[in-house]
């Protein structure tokens, strides 16, 4: 086991409760923010997490408080887990009490709407000079890691030794961590996958089959190199867990939040309905706003995004995206670069 390290973990939801125990169980002391003083007090009363990840004892090693400023200060590897639109206010609050060299780790997905920047961007914008980023992405549904089954994922940073540091806090006999030194491509491939979700979800809604699904993925993975690539990334890590794995996964996976926001969609469901009834955030449905605006921006061809985009912002018929999708200009498959 690696050396012991004080760790803060922001985020109480389900992923962040998950990397809490996770941490918690390598033998790391962490403190587990939750925003709702509530939650914190009903976490520290009955060791569960009974909103977002019940039947999961907490490790003894988690300490849950709705302190920020207590969570933070003194810690040496601050894990950020909470949902992409509130990384930029609840790091703004954090940021004071992040110590000198202190490593954090993004483990949100998503790509803000104002500002069109990856996690790891606002991150770095509001964060203190000298802290240490990395990104941790891969296809890992927090049920099933709190389930201790066989996961793979991939730490990225530009900073070999804070990948390699943050890989040996997080990785156990069932949980292998991979590194890298693209960023752009880690992140990338973790938020872009959740819109590609919501398209297969939608078409597993309409009942099109296995053929239509496979479809998607492979398009969407295209369509996720493509903007990746044009951000600087690598076209090797759309092809690894970060990429193709974890868009598999978010895809045909019964626990991925954006599949199920689509499928529901595709069986005829209001829009309004299915996001009021969502306990959990689905990051897709506000990615999808960012991917659009992102490849127009660069002047990348996203079609499947595109469409996404105008059915769950335009009212676009489902019926008649499909139409479109499936008749438009031929062209080979790839094309050379």
């Amino acid at each position: 086991m690696s050396d012991s390290r004080r760790v803060a973990v922001i985020g109480a939801g389900s992923w962040g409760t998950t990397i809490a125990n996770l941490l918690a169980g390598n033998g790391h002391p962490v403190v587990l923010w939750a925003r709702d003083t509530g939650l914190a007090e009903t976490m520290r009363r009955e060791r569960e997490n009974p909103r977002y990840l019940p039947g999961f004892p907490l490790d003894a090693g988690v300490e849950p408080t709705a302190d920020l400023a207590a969570a933070v200060e003194g810690a040496d590897l601050v894990v950020s887990a909470v949902p992409s639109h509130g990384v930029r206010e609840v790091t703004r609050r954090a940021a004071p009490y992040v110590g000198p060299g202190t490593i954090v780790v993004s483990a949100s997905k998503g790509i803000e709407n104002e500002t069109l920047e990856r996690m790891s961007e606002v991150l770095e914008e509001v964060l203190p000079e000298e802290t240490r980023l990395a990104v941790l992405s891969g296809p890992s549904f927090a049920l099933e890691v709190s389930r201790c089954v066989p996961t793979a994922v991939t730490v990225a940073s530009e900073d070999r030794e804070a990948a390699e540091t943050v890989r040996e806090a997080f990785a156990a006999p069932w949980f292998r961590v991979y590194t890298s030194d693209d960023v752009v491509g880690v992140e990338l491939g973790g938020a872009v996958k959740n819109v590609i979700a919501i398209a297969t979800g939608i078409a597993d809604g309409l009942e099109y089959g296995h053929n239509a699904r496979a479809a998607l993925i492979t398009r969407g993975l295209a369509e996720i190199s493509r903007l990746g690539m044009e951000l600087g990334g690598e076209r090797l890590t759309f092809m690894g867990l970060a990429g193709l794995g974890d868009l598999v996964l978010t895809c045909t996976g019964d626990l991925s939040r954006n599949r199920t926001l689509g499928l529901r969609f595709g069986r005829g469901e209001s829009l309004e309905e299915i996001l009021a009834d969502m306990t959990q955030v689905a990051e897709g449905f506000r990615t999808t706003r960012s991917v659009r605006d992102l490849a127009a921006r660069l002047g990348v061809e996203m079609p499947i995004s595109e469409q996404v985009h105008a059915m769950l912002y335009a009212a676009k018929i489902p019926q008649v995206v499909v139409e479109e999708l499936m008749t438009r200009d031929y062209k080979p498959e790839f094309e050379r670069r």
